[in-house]
């Protein structure tokens, strides 16, 4: 009997590593999600979503609290955008695991050193989109609320803020994806989430059960997508969508010469 899982593990590895029946071994990921006995437990794919889906948001939460003040303070007076820039492309540039890593070592294994890392990775985009949708108001519409006798705040609340809401939640969108995509390293150093069946398939040859935790990760990220998208349309200003022309297309006066 140990012979013959150990010929079923070392076949699932040729065909994953050799290039086989990979249509076959995603049906199987599929099957391992669909099967009804992978729920409910410490373990269940239930569980390890809703672990998932908490760290992202608790991650973008505190991400948001961070960047966004920042990004409309740079985006409104216009200073320290240099460094706001740079520092964000720092960030990026930082390996999310060996940050993870080196944290872990530092406050111990946990849920805290991978939101720690998580939140560093989704600031620069949160920034951004925060300073570049305060930057994108054109500065006649600012002078015109200036001379209406508009203050500073009123400027921020009522013009620049919803004028520069969509690119901030283009930001939130994008930061978003990251978080979804990279929290799987939580599970790295026992932090929970789906990369639970990532790492545990890998470690025992089970593909199918890996394959399902990036399946599961892949839909999440493309449901956050979706509903970013959705709520992106949704806050662009009622004034700014009705002064868009609904239909831009140019008829020649030669068609209307020949229908007419």
């Amino acid at each position: 009997m140990v012979a013959s899982l150990g010929d079923t593990e070392s076949s699932r590895a040729a065909r994953f590593t050799q290039g086989g029946d990979r249509v076959n071994l995603l049906g199987e990921g599929f099957a391992w999600i669909l099967d009804l006995a992978h729920y409910g437990g410490l373990n269940g794919i239930d569980v390890r979503l809703l672990q998932h889906l908490a760290i992202s948001g608790l991650v973008l939460l505190i991400a948001a609290v961070i960047a966004i003040p920042v990004g409309y303070l740079v985006g409104h007076t216009g200073r320290g955008r240099a460094l706001a820039v740079g520092l964000s492309g720092g960030v990026r540039a930082l390996p999310t695991l060996g940050l993870i890593a080196i944290l872990a070592l530092s406050i111990g294994i946990g849920l805290e050193a991978p939101v720690i890392a998580l939140v560093v990775l989704a600031i620069p985009s949160i920034l951004a989109g925060a300073y570049s949708g305060f930057e994108a108001v054109e500065r006649g519409t600012i002078d015109a609320a200036r001379a209406v006798g508009m203050t500073e705040w009123q400027i921020v609340r009522k013009v620049e803020l919803p004028l520069g809401l969509p690119l901030l939640i283009g930001g939130l969108r994008s930061a978003s994806l990251q978080v979804i995509a990279t929290a799987t390293l939580a599970d790295y150093i026992g932090g929970g989430g789906l990369g639970h069946f990532i790492f545990l398939g890998l470690k025992t040859n089970k593909y199918d059960e890996m394959l399902a935790g990036s399946i599961l990760v892949v839909v999440l990220a493309l449901v956050s997508e979706a509903v970013f998208s959705i709520i992106q349309r949704l806050v662009v200003p009622a004034g700014v969508t009705a002064g868009r022309p609904k239909d831009v297309r140019v008829r020649s006066s030669r068609s209307r010469a020949a229908l007419g």
